[in-house]
């Protein structure tokens, strides 16, 4: 079974990734269980795809593997988009996640429902030998709820509601096929069947 390396470290993106890879025939790997050290890029261009595409070169390159790397974010439109590909490093490099979200919620305090759309974003990137870089989109629409709720998940799931009124970290398995890297990674996963 060939191996494609995961350009993570985030343990709830390998998890999720693994889900949404098994079946493929692929065996998806991460550098540490490799042992494969290399820099990883520091996320400073301004799309998805710029700072996906460099994370997956830089980890094909150490490895001398097909590399999967992502970039995703949140746009909320009352903040003109942002955190957008900053999402990560929103409010600075040392907050947690609980401590972005409720960041995010203050900045949006006193704005209405009507006002809160928002969507999440992914691209992910497919690092091939020969210099080959294909990558795959995909978005889920949505909105920010007025206080945190649900234990699944990571990042900005608990603030993001769908339009069912649920948040992403209130969906459980549902979110294997609704999120924004789980419709970028279903298209992906056609490249890598076509690939075998």
């Amino acid at each position: 079974m060939p191996r494609l390396l995961l350009s993570t470290s985030n343990a709830g993106k390998v998890r999720e990734i693994r889900e949404l890879l098994a079946g493929t025939g692929w065996d998806a790997v991460t550098p540490r269980e490799l042992g494969v050290t290399f820099a990883a890029p520091v996320e400073t261009a301004r799309s998805y795809a710029e700072n996906a595409i460099a994370k997956a070169v830089a980890a094909a390159e150490a490895s001398g593997l097909p590399a999967l790397a992502d970039d995703s974010g949140i746009e909320v439109d009352a903040l003109d988009g942002a955190p957008g590909p900053l999402s990560a490093r929103f409010g600075g490099p040392t907050l947690t996640d609980a401590e972005r979200t409720a960041l995010l919620l203050r900045r949006l305090d006193g704005v209405p429902t009507a006002r809160r759309g928002a969507r999440f974003r992914a691209v992910v990137a497919l690092a091939l030998p020969g210099n080959r870089v294909i990558t795959r989109e995909g978005v889920l629409e949505g909105r920010i709820a007025l206080a945190p709720r649900g234990s699944d998940g990571f990042g900005y799931d608990p603030i993001f509601e769908l339009p069912d009124g649920r948040t992403t970290a209130e969906i459980g398995a549902e979110k294997q096929t609704l999120s924004h890297r789980a419709r970028a990674l279903a298209s992906m996963v056609e490249v890598l069947r076509g690939l075998q």
